[in-house]
């Protein structure tokens, strides 16, 4: 039997080994989608959302994540986003945000926004840095992992990330408790970091976001406005960029809004190099 040339199907539990196959083509821009999938398998009904591939000749050549957010997976032809458009506008799902490597994310938002689609905000060009050595600057001995137990400390810092990044609270919707969840989730696996003053308060929080078996993605780094400009940022992501390496992934990334010079020369100073760009389409 022939095969098709091109087919767009959604992915289930015979396809693991070829999305992961798939992500490790770039392991550092994939890792969010290579934990999902390394963790429960491309079931649907385990993912908690979808995974959207497209095959040549019997070949998986790209992909696309289907959940709260979407995010396109590979090097994506024409035909493939123009596919991935019309499932998006099919699935109705009320997406909080796309993102990924900057050229997938982008074309699919220019097919959306064709067909009426509008979002809040469109951060086309994030740097996305990546190392894998000991950082060049000395760390902070006083950062350290949050424990569970820290949940009532640091929800206020983490709360000031999301709005300070995004534009809103995190707490106004179903009055908190699903982000509550997630900081509790971050903290029971032991992957937020902090650093605090003298009187216990949260000067410092970066988290592990996504974590898979060979790439650790740091997320939501924030420091009290209170201690800006005071030097204690790249001490404190070396801490964790060296904790991190020691015990999570041999590589350690993060991605950046370009007109955030603060952080650009933090992260320059701390050790990483920067690998790609990619892009956020906020909803």
């Amino acid at each position: 039997m022939l095969r098709t040339a091109t087919a767009l199907r959604t992915l289930g539990r015979q396809d693991r080994q070829a999305i992961l196959d798939l992500c490790a083509s770039d392991p550092v821009v994939n890792v969010m989608v290579a934990e999902r999938v390394e963790l429960v398998g491309a079931e649907p009904v385990r993912l908690g959302g979808e995974l959207w591939g497209m095959f040549e000749q019997g070949q998986l050549t790209c992909a696309c994540w289907s959940g709260a957010n979407l995010i396109p997976v590979g090097r994506c032809s024409e035909a493939a986003l123009d596919a991935f458009a019309s499932r998006a506008r099919r699935a109705g799902v009320p997406y909080s945000s796309m993102f990924g490597e900057a050229e997938p994310v982008l074309g699919l938002w220019a097919r959306l926004q064709a067909a009426g689609w509008r979002a809040r905000d469109v951060r086309a060009c994030q740097p996305l840095f990546a190392t894998d050595r000991v950082p060049e600057v000395e760390p902070d001995p006083l950062v350290h992992r949050a424990e569970p137990d820290d949940l009532v400390n640091v929800l206020p810092a983490s709360v000031a990330m999301f709005t300070e990044e995004v534009g809103y609270s995190p707490m106004a919707a179903d009055g908190g408790l699903s982000y509550r969840r997630r900081v509790a989730d971050l903290l029971r696996q032991h992957r937020m970091f902090v650093r605090r003053d003298d009187q216990g308060s949260v000067m410092f929080k970066a988290d592990l976001g996504s974590v898979s078996s060979s790439v650790a993605q740091v997320h939501g780094v924030w420091v009290d406005p209170r201690w800006r400009g005071q030097g204690i940022a790249a001490p404190a992501m070396a801490a964790v960029v060296l904790a991190a390496l020691r015990e999570d992934a041999a590589t350690v990334s993060l991605y950046v809004n370009d007109y955030n010079e603060r952080a650009l020369a933090v992260y320059g100073k701390v050790g990483f190099t920067r690998v790609g760009t990619f892009a956020t389409v906020l909803f």
